[in-house]
């Protein structure tokens, strides 16, 4: 008995895996910065774990905040830009959706 590995469809999955990654990680990236760029930095309150530690006080997510609400104030972008950099976010994060959901679907479907 003898195990054939075919080298072709191997790449083909590897290919696939490493754009797919790339395109996810890449756009979701893009779109953290795109949404910072429009004012809308996003802060995570502190996680609250049974018998665990909290990842962050409640005192540095306060100041995280604080530093958030003054960076959107600070922002040079007219009102028109940080518009169009909230709207390009959310297309990133859709194509992050969209390459989820594709990967999900080729698995499921096939």
């Amino acid at each position: 008995m003898t195990v054939a590995i075919h080298w072709e469809a191997f790449f083909q999955v590897l290919g696939a895996a490493l754009v797919g990654t790339l395109l996810v990680v890449g756009f979701y990236a893009l779109g953290l910065r795109m949404l910072v760029r429009a004012g809308r930095v996003p802060v995570v309150t502190p996680a609250e774990f049974t018998d665990a530690i909290t990842v962050i006080s409640e005192k540095e997510a306060k100041r995280a905040a604080k530093a958030a609400a003054k960076a959107a104030r600070k922002s040079p972008l007219s009102e028109g830009q940080k518009t169009l950099a909230q709207i390009a976010a959310y297309a990133c994060f859709a194509v992050c959706a969209a390459a989820v959901l594709g990967g999900i679907l080729l698995i499921v479907v096939k």
